[in-house]
């Protein structure tokens, strides 16, 4: 007998539920380890997203005694055939709470079914599943404190123990990844189980009590670093809580304000299980704006392509962006920033830029993407105030009040000392090395911002 371990964002070995039950199904514990490059997927990534699957495979490979199979296509097509190879019995997963996700599994469940073969989710890439947390009233929750209260005190299973007894089928051929996942070009750290498991420990040795104070820096090296672990499963969330439950500081504010950054990324997943509409689309429709589109629009155009190049003449928004293209990632709070000066200050849909986000982070995660946008855009939940625009001058000097973080990212700035990175224009010789002048002027565009927030209420 065989049971199917189908993988999606759970590339690990510890802590999988998935994994546990797909052992206890067979009377003899052999599974078989399957994962689908699914072109659906696939083709809206760019490289240092299929860096980081390509590495969490890899992973993978190497954590189950190179058992890992891998097939190419739609999943409702590849399933139902490695059924008929492998005369599996079962075939498991973790949940998918994506609407995505959702739809690509109902496909799939009915295809096996027709084989008489039933497709068993257990447990998700959440330490509580979206749509479990609900008010008294059995509502979802649209405010986050309130969810986060309840969310902690519905509480989380410990982690999962490594099945024993478990044996691996070796007898199906697996094929190459696609050139695109498998020629990603990277230099950035590997995303496997071990590597994640690694900054782990090193953060609750040296980050987790600093980390309220450090994580709004982005020239300190004060984040955990694990949402690309998270968004590929190469740990799981619960791990985390369990660890930091278990830590000698786990009661102090670094630690409880950790949790609450883990709580923010339920809240959103939650959110997008009970309004899947809301991945693309105003969660709150009446505080839309109207947009500059950059579709019909030369001039928004062109606005556009100069925020995703990092050459809007703002250095912190600038640094980010380009952050982003090199490595892949962002720090929180510059995603802030760089979204509201694509919303607030160049006018335009907030799913542009969560498009070009998703493209671009090895981190990508749907829920807390769109959401996180949406926040910054004043149309999403705890949006308030929705009016909100953030300088993005002076948000860069207060959170980087050295200028490294601008330096180090912005190298036609890297000539100017201390703060004054952040105001080029300050400088007699703020713009020697090339740096473009300022697209707008901030304070006309958050005027501008505020009037069409008047016209949405209206």
């Amino acid at each position: 007998m065989t049971s199917i371990l189908w993988l999606r964002r759970d590339l690990r070995l510890r802590d999988h539920p998935a994994l546990a039950a797909a052992v206890e199904a067979t009377s003899d514990h052999t599974v078989l380890p399957l994962f689908v490059v699914d072109p659906a997927l696939v083709t809206s990534a760019g490289p240092a997203r299929l860096a980081a699957l390509r590495d969490a495979l890899d992973g993978v490979r190497a954590a189950y005694n190179g058992a890992l199979v891998v097939r190419h296509g739609r999943p409702d097509e590849v399933l139902p055939t490695v059924v008929r190879e492998s005369g599996a019995d079962s075939v498991h997963v973790s949940a998918e709470t994506t609407p995505y996700g959702r739809r690509r599994d109902e496909r799939v469940g009915r295809a096996l079914h027709g084989l008489g073969v039933p497709l068993v989710a257990t447990g998700s890439p959440y330490a509580v599943t979206p749509g479990r947390v609900r008010t008294g009233a059995g509502e979802p929750y649209k405010v986050f404190t309130p969810f986060s209260r309840a969310w902690r005190e519905h509480g989380w299973r410990r982690p999962a123990a490594v099945p024993t007894g478990l044996r691996w089928r070796r007898t199906l051929d697996s094929e190459p990844l696609a050139e695109a996942v498998a020629h990603a070009p990277s230099d950035l750290p590997p995303v496997t189980e071990e590597t994640a498991l690694a900054r782990w420990r090193e953060f609750l040795d040296d980050g987790l009590e600093g980390y309220r104070d450090r994580r709004d820096r982005p020239d300190l090296d004060g984040t955990s670093r694990l949402s690309v672990h998270l968004k590929y499963g190469t740990v799981h969330p619960r791990t985390l809580l369990a660890d930091v439950a278990d830590h000698p500081a786990g009661r102090e504010p670094g630690a409880q304000t950790f949790l609450n950054e883990l709580a923010w990324r339920e809240f959103y997943a939650d959110v997008l299980w009970h309004a899947p509409a809301s991945a693309w689309t105003d969660w709150r429709a009446d505080l839309a704006l109207r947009y500059d589109d950059p579709t019909s629009d030369p001039g928004a155009a062109a606005a556009l392509e100069a925020w995703r190049q990092g050459r809007t003449g703002f250095p912190f928004v600038d640094a980010g962006m380009r952050q982003l293209l090199a490595t892949g990632w962002m720090h929180n709070r510059v995603r802030m920033v760089t979204a509201s000066f694509l919303v607030k200050d160049l006018h335009q849909w907030w799913v542009h830029g969560a498009r070009h986000f998703m493209a671009h982070l090895r981190d990508g995660d749907l829920a807390s993407n769109s959401h996180g946008w949406q926040w910054a855009a004043g149309t999403g939940t705890d949006a308030a105030p929705y009016f909100r625009v953030f300088n993005p001058v002076t948000q860069g000097l207060r959170f980087d009040p050295d200028g490294e973080y601008v330096r180090r990212w912005v190298p036609e700035l890297r000539h100017l000392p201390g703060a004054s990175a952040h105001e080029p224009w300050k400088a007699r010789d703020g713009y020697a090395e090339g740096y473009p002048g300022q697209l707008l002027d901030h304070g006309q565009e958050r005027r501008e911002a505020l009037a069409r927030y008047q016209d949405a209420k209206s």
